[in-house]
C-alpha cells in the first residue's frame, strides 16, 4: 500500500467513526510511526508502506475511531510553537488556552505589572494553579524567560508530566513545581521542601508575593461531562469536573487569591464563555476590578482577569 492510500483509507474509516478532522488524524498516526512530519509524509506519498507499517497503522486507526485522542496515541501535543508530552494524566493542551497565555504576556508588557527594578520585568512572579501538563507555566517562561513561574497541581501523576516537560523545552531556565490543593502547595514552607517536583530547591515564598496568577481549571458543570465527546471523556475528570455549576474550583481561587497576589496583581482565569457573567461577579464581590474579558481564535470570551489592590 502506498503512503497516500493508506491516509486515504485511513480517513475514510474516521469519517465513519464520527471523527471531525479524519484526514488530519490519519496523516499524524502514520507520521508519528513513521517517525516523520506530515510535510515530509505528503511529500513522500508514493512511497510504498511494509506489511508491518500498515498493521501499526490500522491499530492506531482502530484506538481514534474508538474515541482515543491523537495527542494521546502520539504521546504529544504541540502548544505555542513547543511540542508538549502528554498522556492519560494531563488535559491536552488546546488551542483555546493560548489566549490565557496571550492574556499574561500582555500584563506583563504592562509597565503596571512591573516592580521598580534595573531590568524589564524583574521580580515578576506568576503562579499557575491547576497546571497539568506544565503547558501554560512553560510557555509564559519560554516566552518571557526572566519571569520566575511557580506551577501547583494536586496529581503527583500531572506533575511529573510537567515535570519532563519542563526538563525537555526548558533546559536549565526551570520553574518551580509543587504538588498539592491549588495554594495549599505552596502555603507550608515546612511542606514545600518534601513536596517539590521540579530540580530547582524550594525558595521563599512570602504573602502577597505574586504579580499574576493564573490557571486553567476544572469548569465544565458534572452534569455536562457525559454530553462531552469520547475523546474528552477519556481525559482526567479530577482535571474537568468543576462542580454542579462548573465553578467550585473557581470559586475557591478567587476567594484566596488576594492572600498571595502583590499590590496591584492580576487574576486570569479560563472558563466558558457563558461562565463569564457569573465569574464578573464572583471577582466584583471579592474586591477585583478592572475586569476585562480575552476572546478565543473564534471570537469567544475565554479567557477573564481582574487586578486586586490592598
Amino acid at each position: 500500500m502506498l503512503i497516500r492510500e493508506a491516509i486515504t483509507q485511513g480517513s475514510v474509516d474516521l469519517k465513519f467513526a464520527g471523527i471531525k478532522t479524519p484526514g488530519l488524524d490519519a496523516s499524524l498516526l502514520l507520521a508519528h510511526i513513521l517517525k516523520t512530519d506530515r510535510t515530509s509524509l505528503i511529500a513522500a506519498g508514493t512511497d510504498i508502506l511494509s506489511e508491518e507499517i500498515c498493521a501499526s497503522f490500522c491499530e492506531l486507526i482502530e484506538r481514534r475511531a474508538n474515541g482515543e485522542c491523537v495527542a494521546y496515541i502520539i504521546g504529544k501535543k504541540e502548544f505555542r510553537g513547543l511540542d508538549f508530552i502528554v498522556n492519560e494524566s494531563v488535559l491536552v493542551p488546546r488551542p483555546d488556552t493560548e489566549t490565557l497565555v496571550e492574556a499574561a504576556i500582555s500584563l506583563i508588557t504592562n509597565t503596571e505589572t512591573r516592580r521598580h527594578g534595573e531590568k524589564e520585568n524583574e521580580d515578576i512572579r506568576v503562579l499557575d494553579l491547576c497546571t497539568g501538563s506544565g503547558a501554560v507555566a512553560i510557555a509564559l517562561k519560554n516566552e518571557v524567560p526572566e519571569l520566575e513561574v511557580f506551577a501547583t497541581d494536586i496529581c503527583t501523576e500531572a506533575l511529573e508530566v510537567a515535570k519532563q516537560n519542563a526538563k525537555k523545552l526548558l533546559g536549565d531556565n526551570k520553574i518551580h513545581l509543587y504538588q498539592g490543593d491549588l495554594y495549599n502547595a505552596i502555603s507550608n514552607l515546612n511542606l514545600r521542601a518534601s513536596r517539590t517536583i521540579g530540580s530547582m530547591p524550594p525558595c521563599e515564598i512570602l504573602p502577597n508575593d505574586f504579580s499574576i496568577i493564573i490557571s486553567n481549571p476544572p469548569y465544565i458543570p458534572s452534569g455536562e461531562i457525559k454530553t462531552l465527546s469520547a475523546e474528552v471523556q477519556n481525559e482526567p475528570l479530577l482535571a474537568l469536573d468543576g462542580g454542579k455549576d462548573g465553578l467550585d474550583i473557581i470559586k475557591r481561587i478567587i476567594d484566596e487569591a488576594p492572600n498571595y497576589l502583590q499590590q496591584s496583581g492580576f487574576l486570569l482565569l479560563e472558563a466558558f464563555p457563558k461562565q463569564m457573567k457569573e465569574i464578573t461577579i464572583l471577582l466584583e464581590k471579592r474586591g477585583f476590578f478592572d475586569i476585562k474579558l480575552y476572546n478565543d481564535l473564534s471570537g469567544l470570551q475565554r479567557v477573564i482577569g481582574g487586578k486586586y489592590e490592598k
